[in-house]
């Protein structure tokens, strides 16, 4: 079937026969799997219907072309909504048989949309308010491609359909303010106001105007029967002129066109059973067993990707004319080229033989202004932090509503949305994003910092002031267990260098990831200079290595990361001087990378002597490293308000501790060995 024929097809079949499909798949996989939420899907499928059939551009056929338009289902449990289009529009790896196995182990169709599982699916949804904040990123990332490249090669809308839920979280309002502050105009938030919760009515929890809500933050809100085809249309129409981000206010019933529990909670997270689906089927004309769409309805669907097909190849024809579009396919896949570390191994050496002492928040900083340098790919941010985390370099001009040409988001004190948003830029590809905090407020920005790692996303997480070491301000702002909260975190990087030079390796290794997010944690105080051999290869990238070697055989091994590897040094030097022991000392910069290395390599490092670990902040996850007898010298609760030297003295944490801890670590074991 040619262009012209599907578009006739899909002009003979009426929108709400269109709408129906979804709402069957949807009853009928939820059915099947008697798991899953069926409500969302058939409450929202006729406005979906209208921004998919008259709006939407994007080709199944190249689900990553770069000027799609992008769609975010924010209610994530409604995934039934989102497989169901994907089998309608003709995804390939979305086969009926995918949309019958709904919820089960191996299948496309897992409970919420995945990013990376099946084609098609813009983020991982499901922990309500991620969606939209993500989606705000993609908008940001739109309009800064946009800005480098013109509307010839980047114009897209960022749609998002987000429930209730979504907007009571407070994340909705992190980012629902910043971007009404930069008028991201090509942001589209379709809200499914079915006024209903899992507990009943929305009216137990909340008498929130939302309308008017998002007005106050600057954008276009307007008000719509979600049920009405063509009013959808006006609105979707009015909303894609605005110069500000829109929000569409559905009001739709959960589980419009069930028998007898249209418009119930019950609808809302469990199968409608077999009774009420038949007598639905009678109700909405819908002679036809489960799992099955007549041909025309399906016809008229496919309708979407021949449009998309063909805005794709249009596009395609413009870029290939564009005398920028070997530069715009380097921003498109991220290619950072070998120059950022070429520049670092320079900076490297250079701070080697100057010896140069600073925090490792400044050291970042000072590799941050080669790396902006040597890429334009790099887009910087902070949470309210600049000046304390040290993010902005000469090369990031801020990015304003007025000017999207800027490196340097502002993101206000929104840890969360600013996580998320880097994941939405990340998502949306052209840039590598990173964006600062303090440590103990990753906190904040939990949720969304779990999604950059579930979702495999190369964002760049610093967080500064990240011990004790940070002094006056006290156990509020001194983190003490969220090491071990991003360390327990799968498939994230954490990062705690101890010097300048450790702070370049991390830096290039974070921006090496294709696949994983990185967090370097950072110091506030200043560190010395420790590694002193002349080697070109980037030891951090081991994740642990001998900083400094015994004289003979070991008595002990020190192990520590970040400003603590300085004190294990000089307790290494105090136990040699006073007490003739042979201590190595570790350096720890990244666990993560030293679990990849052969056991060979950990033995060797690790050695076969008794082991202290010491790390200003809390134990949980060192007893891997220094093994059933070992020791650690480190946070056993919260700390304190005073100079960092007085706090790292009230907890033990110095050189006399630790070699005080030595020798009794030693003792006891030749005492144990004469037994």
């Amino acid at each position: 079937m040619n262009i012209s024929q599907k578009a006739a097809s899909s002009a003979t079949v009426a929108e709400k026969d269109m709408a129906n499909a979804i709402r069957f798949l949807a009853m009928d996989a939820v059915q099947k799997a008697n798991s899953g939420h069926p409500g969302m899907p058939m409450g929202m499928a006729d406005a979906v219907t209208v921004l998919f059939n008259r709006f939407i551009r994007i080709d199944p056929s190249m689900p990553d072309w770069p000027d799609r338009d992008r769609f975010v289902l924010s209610a994530g449990h409604g995934s039934m909504l989102l497989y169901a289009i994907h089998h309608l529009i003709g995804f390939a790896d979305m086969p009926m048989s995918e949309l019958s196995s709904f919820r089960q182990f191996g299948a496309k169709t897992a409970g919420h949309p995945e990013y990376g599982h099946a084609l098609g699916i813009e983020t991982t949804t499901g922990p309500l308010g991620q969606g939209i904040s993500t989606a705000v990123g993609m908008a940001i990332a739109e309009q800064m491609m946009a800005a480098r490249f013109g509307s010839s090669l980047c114009n897209h809308f960022t749609y998002v359909v987000a429930g209730d839920g979504c907007l009571q979280e407070g994340i909705s309002h992190e980012a629902i303010d910043l971007a009404g502050h930069l008028k991201l105009r090509k942001l589209i938030v379709l809200w499914d106001d079915n006024r209903i919760s899992i507990d009943g009515a929305t009216s137990l929890s909340t008498s929130m105007d939302q309308l008017a809500r998002f007005r106050a933050a600057g954008w276009n809100a307007q008000a719509v029967d979600g049920h009405d085809p063509e009013a959808v249309a006006r609105t979707i129409d009015r909303a894609r002129k605005s110069r500000k981000p829109s929000l569409i206010a559905c009001r739709t019933l959960i589980g419009k066109g069930a028998a007898s529990m249209e418009g119930s909670h019950k609808t809302h997270g469990a199968a409608l059973g077999d009774r009420e689906i038949t007598a639905t089927r009678e109700k909405l004309d819908w002679p036809h067993p489960p799992f099955f769409v007549p041909h025309e309805i399906k016809s008229a669907w496919e309708g979407v990707a021949v449009r998309g097909r063909a805005a794709r190849e249009t596009w395609e024809i413009r870029r290939d004319a564009t005398r920028s579009k070997a530069r715009y396919e380097r921003t498109v896949n991220r290619d950072i080229g070998p120059e950022t570390a070429r520049r670092l191994a320079r900076f490297r050496n250079e701070h080697r033989e100057k010896a140069t002492k600073v925090a490792t928040r400044q050291a970042s900083q000072m590799a941050l202004e080669v790396i902006n340098g040597a890429t334009d790919l790099t887009i910087g941010g902070s949470a309210d932090l600049t000046g304390s985390n040290l993010t902005m370099t000469s090369q990031t001009q801020a990015i304003t509503a007025a000017n999207f040409r800027g490196r340097y988001l502002h993101y206000g004190i929104r840890e969360h949305a600013m996580a998320a948003a880097m994941n939405g830029i990340a998502l949306h590809g052209g840039f590598v994003p990173y964006g600062g905090t303090f440590l103990v407020f990753a906190d904040y920005a939990r949720g969304a910092i779990r999604l950059s790692a579930l979702m495999g996303l190369p964002v760049v997480y610093v967080l500064t002031h990240d011990s004790i070491g940070l002094g006056e301000d006290g156990p509020t702002h001194q983190p003490v267990e969220h090491l071990a909260m991003l360390r327990a975190t799968p498939n994230i990087n954490v990062f705690r260098p101890a010097d300048i030079i450790e702070t370049a390796e991390c830096w290039e290794l974070a921006l090496a990831e294709k696949s994983t997010p990185s967090a370097l944690a950072l110091s506030r105080q200043a560190l010395p200079m420790l590694r002193t051999t002349d080697t070109q290869e980037n030891l951090s990238a081991r994740g642990a290595y001998v900083l400094r070697e015994a004289q003979g055989p070991r008595d002990i091994t020190l192990l520590a990361t970040g400003s603590e590897v300085e004190i294990a040094v000089q307790a290494a030097e105090k136990l040699r001087a006073e007490n003739g022991v042979e201590a190595a000392v570790v350096s720890m910069p990244s666990w993560e990378k030293f679990e990849t290395q052969t056991d060979a390599y950990q033995r060797r490092i690790l050695g076969g002597a008794p082991r202290i670990a010491i790390e200003a902040a809390g134990r949980l996850g060192w007893d891997r490293w220094i093994g059933p007898h070992g020791t650690f010298i480190g946070m056993q609760g919260f700390g304190a308000s005073a100079p960092a030297d007085e706090l790292y003295r009230h907890f033990g944490i110095t050189p006399e501790h630790v070699a005080t801890e030595a020798l009794h670590l030693i003792g006891r074991g030749r005492k144990e060995r004469r037994r």
